[in-house]
């Protein structure tokens, strides 16, 4: 689909909300209440075909390893799918999970070491949209109304968050995001995933679904 470009206003967009498209709502809506983290995505039907990975993973960045470790532990419980078992790396501590419903959730630390009890505090989260060119999209999305709050050339985007936005938005390049995340690059199908907050709805070049915001959500 060819991205129409508009000139940027006061009311530049940004992602207000994510909702995961799954096959059975109840057992979706049990598992993220029992994972934690029920707040941060909202949840619809969908039966649309989707195999392999659907390019995109919900990182939680938390406090330290043994929170890492709760949420981990926490969403296994519940049914997840261990990708990568919490482990140190250069970079602080990480683990990844795949929920029920095919989503892959990312929790990780920037800590090696704990400096007290484990919590059940997130301290951000981050929709990370895995693309083919990075610097394509980017400037699809400031066409669109977004501001960028972060980029290093063609592997990373950071965009701005609203003040009504629970979850921050940004782009890697699909193949190093599965390497990142343990899981192959190939997937057909559904992405299943609406991002919500557009001034107008659009689908990006990767074929990511934007919805419309409510008046009360526009940032």
């Amino acid at each position: 689909m060819v991205m129409a470009t508009k000139t940027p206003t006061a009311a530049d967009i940004s992602l207000t909300s994510v909702t995961l498209e799954v096959t059975d709502l109840a057992a979706a809506d049990a598992f993220y209440r029992a994972f934690g983290v029920d707040a941060y995505v909202h949840l619809q039907a969908s039966e649309a075909p989707s195999t392999g990975f659907r390019g995109f993973t919900v990182a939680l960045t938390v406090s330290q390893p043994g929170t890492v470790d709760g949420f981990v532990s926490a969403a296994v419980d519940a049914g997840a799918t261990v990708l990568k078992s919490p482990s140190k790396s250069f970079w602080g501590y990480a683990g990844v999970v795949q929920a029920p419903d095919g989503t892959i959730w990312k929790i990780a630390t920037s800590a090696k070491k704990d400096t007290g009890p484990a919590t059940r505090t997130v301290d951000e989260v981050v929709l990370l949209l895995g693309v083919e060119d990075v610097k394509a999209t980017k400037q699809c999305y400031v066409g669109q109304g977004l501001t960028v709050a972060k980029s290093f050339g063609g592997k990373y985007v950071e965009f701005t968050p609203g003040r009504h936005s629970r979850v921050k938005l940004a782009l890697y390049k699909r193949t190093a995001l599965a390497k990142d995340l343990g899981v192959a690059a190939d997937g057909t199908g559904s992405h299943r995933v609406v991002l919500g907050g557009a001034d107008d709805g659009f689908t990006d070049l990767d074929g990511f679904v934007w919805e419309a915001a409510p008046p009360a959500a526009k940032p």
